[in-house]
């Protein structure tokens, strides 16, 4: 499979953030925790250099705990703050506008020194779509400002947000790049659901998530699903078919159902908290 999707709207998205970002003095990238290099758009870099940057590491609560700590360390040696969060729940969100404050000390006190006071601190939040933007924004807010959904492209336009007197956000539209050059990066986005369902082969995804679980969290498939863990990625799927009953006629799998079920469970948490990649996997701009 190929895995693209850039609507329209995204390359005015982009357009419209190049022209705003001279307005701004933070960069807060939101990405999901379980795929923290792959959810990166890599034109944010390029868009937020010579800004503070935030990057807050999504849906940690579904990651793996290690795996969090670690990506955190790395994004903190590479310049960036870093905060985990559950936005949904509001879990890790009471420190972040003290890190903003913190992120942009240097900011607030060259404006101190050239008499400019109580100017607030201008932050731009972006992130791919469906990483948890429009939630992110909402909960530290405590109202709803943003549109949420569940499902990528909610946020069509951008919009300034007043926090407090101290911080004003402005949202922008989820955007992804116009070309994958690792086509995994595009599989693992997919397996997220930050490429609309309607896109994807499910089989496929499942198949490829379940030989990454059988690898990176061996015994997880068989307390899940009561199966072995021996064979092919598509034996395994087929017993899972078997003991979750999602079968045809002339008791043949039924493939499809029996793949979203596969990557509706690890979507959900109901597989555990799972990262599909680590830090120390990225090797010349690729998470493999």
């Amino acid at each position: 499979m190929n895995y693209q999707w850039y609507p329209g709207h995204m390359t005015k998205a982009k357009r419209q953030m190049l022209e705003d970002i001279r307005l701004i003095d933070l960069v807060i990238e939101i990405i999901d925790a379980r795929v923290p290099f792959s959810s990166r758009n890599p034109d944010i870099d390029e868009l937020g250099k010579n800004k503070a940057r935030l990057i807050i590491l999504n849906k940690s609560d579904l990651a793996d705990e290690k795996q969090n700590d670690a990506w955190a360390a790395w994004f903190q040696k590479n310049g960036c703050f870093t905060a985990k969060v559950n936005a949904r729940s509001g879990a890790g969100m009471k420190k972040i506008q003290d890190t903003i404050q913190e992120a942009c000390k240097e900011k607030i006190e060259r404006d101190r020194k050239r008499g400019i006071m109580n100017r607030p601190v201008r932050a731009m939040v972006v992130g791919i779509p469906n990483a948890g933007k429009s939630t992110f924004i909402n909960t530290l807010a405590g109202k709803a400002c943003a549109k949420t959904g569940n499902k990528p492209g909610v946020t069509k336009g951008k919009q300034w947000i007043r926090l407090n007197k101290n911080i004003e956000l402005l949202d922008t539209p989820g955007i992804l790049w116009p070309k994958f050059e690792d086509q995994l990066v595009g599989l693992k986005l997919a397996v997220i659901g930050s490429i609309k369902d309607e896109l994807l082969q499910s089989e496929e995804l499942a198949m490829w998530l379940i030989g990454y679980l059988r690898d990176a969290y061996p015994g997880l498939l068989e307390d899940r699903y009561q199966v072995k863990e021996e064979g092919s990625d598509l034996e395994i799927l087929e017993g899972i078919a078997q003991s979750r009953g999602c079968k045809l006629k002339g008791n043949l799998p039924d493939y499809p159902k029996t793949a979203a079920l596969v990557v509706e469970d690890f979507r959900s948490g109901r597989l555990g908290r799972i990262t599909l990649e680590g830090p120390e996997s990225c090797k010349d701009g690729a998470a493999e």
